[in-house]
């Protein structure tokens, strides 16, 4: 059987197009006789209401657009998790979209999302200044950045990461490490440069306050942020001599730190005694690593809850809103992979 029509019902029912409407948008302008004749001929029929088609005429879908830049880090799934939890209590579908870090894909996602005429788009953007961004926005598309600084033009959600790799990179020099691995990329990514530029902060602070003998930062730079990229920078300073091997790694996220655990285990190095370790996200699998990780954590599902509370604001009162770029603080969340103290520093 083939979809039915509005105005099938109508016929059914014996009123017109319009009543049938004004059911089904404004049931109580209706009379109960009249509604109950409309609602039996949409049951006898098997009528489904097309929303996308309704809505569009009205201008504008109930769908949100949320683009992430790794749909497979648990990190964007926890941030999703939030700002659809906030999307149902306002009748609104949220459509989840993976750039995958590749800047192509994500205008083509931000294409796609524009042609379903969104109320909206939430993003963690490959590049917070790309001028596709400014564009959506001209155009009327409300867009809010998430775990990236906007720099006005737009609502922004996110973490103070250059605070944050500073806060990791001093906790491994206050536990007696004086060579440490920044490990993560690329550096094109803000928020990996932002934590790389915090480990440097600390790392020079120590060396002002100790007369050039307080600590040195290593980059190990990766070309991606997963698990696999972790293992790979793991198993290069695995390789190093004894006396060049950094003895701590701060891993620019959660799966990076993994794999470099994972790469640790099986080059027979002992986490923290051979090698600390402090990731950032404090995703679940951070807590239930074999040696559970130190992690700097981010508040994942408040960001997506106020996110998307920041983008509702401005479709429904467009007037009145003012763009907000709201900066939350990280914490450091200290396990086993970084607590002990190095006695031989």
């Amino acid at each position: 059987m083939g979809t039915r029509s509005i105005k099938e019902v109508a016929q059914l029912a014996r009123v017109s197009v319009g009543t049938v409407s004004n059911v089904l948008n404004r049931p109580e302008i209706v009379s109960p006789a009249t509604r109950e004749r409309v609602f039996e001929a949409i049951r006898e029929l098997g009528f489904v209401r097309n929303e996308v088609a309704r809505h569009l005429r009205v201008g504008r879908s109930r769908t949100v657009g949320l683009v992430v830049l790794d749909v497979s880090n648990p990190f964007f799934a926890d941030v999703a998790q939030g700002a659809e939890a906030v999307a149902d209590e306002h009748d609104t579908m949220m459509m989840l979209c993976n750039s995958a870090a590749d800047p192509d894909r994500e205008r083509r996602h931000l294409d796609q999302l524009e042609q379903q005429r969104v109320l909206g788009v939430l993003i963690t953007p490959v590049d917070a200044a790309s001028p596709r961004l400014a564009q959506l926005t001209a155009r009327g598309t409300p867009v809010v950045l998430v775990d990236s600084a906007a720099t006005g033009m737009q609502c922004s959600v996110a973490v103070d990461d250059r605070l944050g790799g500073q806060v990791a990179a001093a906790h491994l020099i206050e536990r007696g490490h004086r060579r440490i691995a920044f490990v993560g990329g690329p550096l094109s990514i803000k928020q990996v440069a932002d934590r790389h530029a915090g480990a440097s902060a600390a790392v020079s602070a120590a060396v002002s306050a100790s007369a050039g003998q307080g600590a040195e930062l290593v980059d190990f730079e990766t070309t991606a942020l997963g698990v696999a990229a972790g293992r790979a920078a793991g198993e290069r300073l695995a390789a190093l001599p004894g006396a060049e091997r950094p003895t701590a790694a701060f891993c620019a996220n959660d799966l990076l730190a993994l794999g470099f655990l994972q790469a640790m285990s099986l080059r027979g190095l002992k986490v923290p005694d051979d090698v600390a370790i402090v990731g950032y996200d404090d995703i679940d699998f951070a807590a239930a690593a074999a040696v559970p990780l130190s992690s700097v954590r981010q508040p994942r599902e408040l960001l997506g809850r106020t996110a998307i509370e920041l983008l509702l604001e401005e479709v429904s009162s467009p007037d009145e809103h003012r763009h907000r770029q709201v900066i939350f603080q990280p914490d450091l969340v200290v396990r086993e992979s970084s607590k002990a103290i190095r006695r031989d520093a």
